[in-house]
């Protein structure tokens, strides 16, 4: 398949390669023990991944059960279960680069990987949190990485956990922290985040490009 992207000008490497971790990566701490995370630009030459990517991964079109009846998922997704090998070896180096970065706050490596493609502002992801298995009980940590157009990533407490003051706030009163996320950037969500906040990439009608989104998750945690 293919989907149109407008290369960036911060992104004209032809080598794709991954930077440091280390203290590049800004830690956010939220509310109720969840922390995010932040290496902006980790991936150089992120648009060439973008276009590799697209037209290599087998992009499955889902539909769920969403209030008694049959709804198409929107975007497009494929999951690599550990066993599997991912479809760039950049995504093999960033999973390993990840694991050794949070080895001693993780405490064991990441394990899968997600990938959404989110072809224009139509496709969205509702608010959520990453809670089947593990992760509805235990702390854990979802690594992101994004290439393609910046689409943005929202993030607020959960219903009935306390909201984080000093920002804009959504439905009910809840702080929402706004992240524009493309072009290589990490985001790292933490701690008790999939616990005690949701997370959501909204529909826009502003003209946007395509982006994907890889999501490394530890065994058990989806």
């Amino acid at each position: 398949m293919s989907a149109a992207l407008q290369a960036s000008l911060l992104d004209l490497a032809d080598d794709i390669a991954l930077g440091p971790l280390g203290d590049t990566v800004a830690r956010h701490p939220l509310s109720s023990g969840a922390w995010l995370d932040v290496r902006r630009g980790w991936l150089t030459g992120a648009d060439a991944l973008f276009d590799s990517l697209v037209d290599s991964v087998p992009w499955q079109a889902e539909e769920r059960e969403m209030y008694q009846r049959i709804v198409a998922v929107p975007r497009l997704l494929s999951f690599y279960d550990e066993a599997a090998t991912l479809p760039h070896p950049v995504l093999e180096e960033a999973r390993e680069q990840l694991s050794a970065h949070y080895a001693g706050e993780l405490g064991e490596p990441f394990r899968t990987a997600g990938l959404c493609l989110y072809r224009d502002g139509r496709d969205s992801v509702a608010w959520h949190g990453d809670r089947i298995g593990r992760s509805r009980t235990e702390d854990t940590m979802v690594a992101i990485l994004s290439v393609g157009a910046p689409r943005q990533l929202l993030l607020r407490p959960r219903p009935g956990s306390p909201g984080r003051p000093g920002h804009a706030t959504g439905t009910g009163g809840s702080a929402v922290l706004r992240h524009n996320l493309g072009h290589g950037d990490l985001i790292v969500m933490g701690g008790s985040c999939q616990r005690t906040w949701e997370h959501a990439v909204p529909k826009t009608s502003k003209p946007v490009g395509p982006r994907i989104s890889i999501q490394f998750r530890p065994r058990g945690v989806r």
